[in-house]
């Protein structure tokens, strides 16, 4: 069985030869296109698709599958990462208003609602809305009223025809059909909790944003080491290399999104760039091992460095730190684009850096430095299949120059643990001696070693010198982890630094060691209220999600940073989960509040916390003035803002407004009077567990000792 899909030599056909060039593939396009589109094997001429091949260049000409499924593969990963975990297009839910009721004939399930004007959102028949009583609001503002889901017969410009749906109550359905109007149209039910941006994000997420990640095998498998925990995405990283059996290094070949960003630089500037380059037989060549090796050791000991250097993690933060902002910035203004600091100048150098490795050699950080690119080599091991040369090779050396991997030995053999399956090789063998076969299959080889290749097996100094490099690697390993945990986040010091982080985030210590830093989460992030930290927690917590509440609030409807996190450092929680899921606490500075310091009056964060639909914040009376006789003066004193510990969530609401609001806009203060604190009986960080539970549990204790 053979697995040859490159672009075969185009040479003449001999007719005592069943030339393998000609496939089912071939003879079904030629009768679905034209035959100019095509080559001629009697004459040689190309035909056009081979000129706009040959046009596109030479990897594109020999090996054009390849190039179409990176280019694929490419695309999708920028799709899902500008488009998927964009949150600015959702948009809440509309509604509208000013409706009558015409018709409500209950017996019969005919009910027709008429305006002077049509509806102006588009509803389809068959579809569900919600209507509600508006009249009811004026009678009794403070009255609980209910919302009736209803499914459209028809719609026209003279009005909506409908028929209550199964889930309607009977009571509300009847309190209805009583009214004279108005009513008002909603495609959701307005007494539910807000959802659009969680509804935006598994709308677009037909696949999930985090699959790149979670296909990266360094990224579960280090995480997994490092928390000693199970990761989801140890399943996609089983997968995908269960498929590179088949395939060999496949993903480095076909799927990398990192390296097509890496072909792309060296197409534009590497191949016109030639003073930096370097041989490919020096120490480098196995570097990619050894960072490997270094990386589980440091992991280990409870500390992950594979954020740094594994593939989808550092093009993801790349394109975060160097893309995202303008995206933001232009399509919402460049005001609502976060500061940078020192931490976001190390990733963006980080990034340049892996892109010029190729001004040394094409393709450098996937030959030689990719960590994760050395998992797939050491699973090349395993391989079912490989490239085979077979005897009829003319030794002509183009597929040694055309190997972007240098897979390929002088005397032509294979590179196993090297050679990514792209069959680019097998395009350029003017006698067509490269096939891709089974690992066992039986074939007429080329003799091994000839011409020499001048490398020998693992001798003395090649032991002694791999001996060096896995006992400098495990040394490196141990001694990033314990610098790391010297100058890192040192939880166990009482003034260690807490940080607000984001909803559903396990407890602190296992949230650094399951936390690949690859920024996905910021990108799903409404208003950037997740912003990346910097040298805060030293290089232990560096590129780690944290809510900067000064910035931003988070939305009660978005639930977007657990649903992309690969690691499940911040849990996919439900949205009725994570509405519930305590963040942190909200503290009221007495003296700096301005109600509660006799300024002036001011109700900032119990309005901003209302709307999102916590209601942790009430109102007490503060600084009323009495009279000789005891009395309260009227007119005296303030409202002030007072906590409700057990409702309030975290979610910085409260601290954005009265910062944006009280200290940038009338400058009354230097910090927000209202601040959000995490740490001990001040968040809820659970590995698993429902927060629903914990809090119903937590209201039964308290009004248990209410009770007594």
């Amino acid at each position: 069985m053979r697995f040859d899909w490159f672009l075969p030599y185009l040479r003449k056909a001999k007719p005592d030869r069943d030339d393998r060039s000609i496939g089912a593939v071939r003879r079904m396009a030629a009768r679905v296109f034209p035959a100019s589109w095509f080559s001629s094997r009697d004459t040689k001429l190309r035909g056009r698709i081979r000129k706009v091949l040959r046009w596109l260049g030479p990897v594109w000409y020999s090996s054009p599958l390849r190039r179409l499924v990176q280019a694929a593969c490419f695309t999708f990963f920028l799709w899902q990462f500008l488009w998927v975990c964009w949150p600015y297009d959702a948009q809440p839910g509309w509604q509208s208003t000013g409706w009558t009721p015409s018709t409500f004939d209950l017996t019969a399930q005919q009910i027709e609602i008429v305006r002077e004007q049509p509806l102006e959102q588009k509803v389809s028949v068959g579809g569900l809305v919600f209507l509600r009583d508006d009249s009811a609001e004026s009678v009794s503002p403070d009255e609980d009223v209910q919302s009736v889901p209803f499914i459209v017969r028809s719609v026209s410009d003279a009005g909506i025809q409908l028929t209550p749906s199964a889930e309607a109550d009977a009571t509300s359905l009847e309190l209805l059909s009583l009214t004279i109007g108005p009513v008002s149209v909603h495609p959701r039910d307005p007494a539910s909790w807000p959802s659009h941006y969680a509804d935006n994000l598994a709308d677009k997420e037909d696949v999930a944003a985090e699959l790149f990640l979670s296909i990266d095998p360094l990224v579960s498998l280090s995480t997994g080491i490092a928390s000693r925990a199970w990761v989801w995405s140890l399943v996609s990283a089983a997968v995908i290399l269960a498929v590179c059996v088949f395939i060999p290094r496949g993903f480095c070949g076909y799927l990398c999104p990192l390296g097509t960003l890496i072909d792309l630089f060296d197409w534009l500037v590497g191949s016109r760039v030639k003073r930096f380059r370097v041989s490919g037989d020096g120490w480098w060549v196995h570097i990619k091992y050894y960072i490997l090796l270094g990386v589980l050791v440091s992991a280990c000991f409870g500390v992950l460095l594979s954020g740094f250097v594994a593939a989808i993690p550092v093009i993801t933060r790349g394109l975060l730190f160097v893309v995202a902002p303008f995206q933001n910035g232009s399509a919402n203004g460049w005001h609502q684009v976060p500061p940078i600091h020192l931490g976001h100048f190390l990733s963006i150098v980080l990034f340049i850096g892996v892109l010029c490795l190729g001004l040394m050699r094409p393709r450098f950080w996937c030959k030689y430095v990719c960590p994760s690119g050395a998992v797939f080599s050491l699973g090349n091991l395993l391989r079912v299949t490989e490239r085979k040369v077979e005897s009829s090779c003319i030794h002509c050396n183009k597929c040694v120059e055309i190997c972007p991997f240098d897979a390929i030995k002088p005397d032509f053999t294979t590179r196993t643990t090297d050679c990514t399956f792209c069959q680019t090789c097998g395009g350029v063998c003017p006698t067509q001696a490269i096939t891709f076969v089974g690992r066992w299959a039986t074939l007429d080889l080329k003799t091994v070693n000839e011409p020499p290749t001048h490398e020998t097996h693992l001798g003395r100094r090649g032991f002694l010198s791999a001996g060096i490099g896995v006992a400098s690697s495990v040394a490196a390993g141990v001694a990033a982890a314990v610098t790391t945990k010297s100058f890192g986040a040192n939880l166990d010091a009482p003034d260690s630094l807490r940080l607000v982080r984001p909803p559903g985030s396990v407890p602190e210590r296992e949230f650094l060691q399951m936390c690949i830093r690859c920024g996905e989460c910021f990108k799903a992030c409404p208003s950037d209220v997740l912003q990346p930290l910097g040298f805060q927690q030293g290089l232990e917590g560096l590129w780690t999600p944290y809510v900067n509440a000064d910035w931003a609030g988070c939305a009660s409807s978005c639930n977007g940073c657990g649903q992309v996190c690969p690691t499940g450092a911040i849990r996919a929680l439900p949205l009725e989960e994570k509405r519930h899921a305590r963040m942190g606490l909200a503290f009221i500075n007495v003296q700096t509040c301005l109600p509660h310091a006799g300024i002036e009056a001011c109700q900032l964060c119990v309005d901003e916390c209302t709307s999102a639909g916590y209601n942790a914040i009430e109102f007490t009376q503060v600084g009323t003035e009495v009279d000789d006789a005891g009395q309260p003066i009227e007119g005296t004193g303030f409202l002030a803002p007072l906590m409700i510990d057990d409702k309030c969530v975290g979610c910085g609401l409260c601290q954005t407004r009265c910062y944006g609001i009280n200290v940038s806009q009338k400058k009354l203060l230097d910090a927000s009077a209202i601040i959000i604190k995490a740490g001990t009986d001040h968040e809820d960080r659970m590995l698993s567990g429902s927060y629903v539970q914990l809090r119903a549990t937590e209201a039964t204790r308290n009004a248990s000792k209410v009770g007594g």
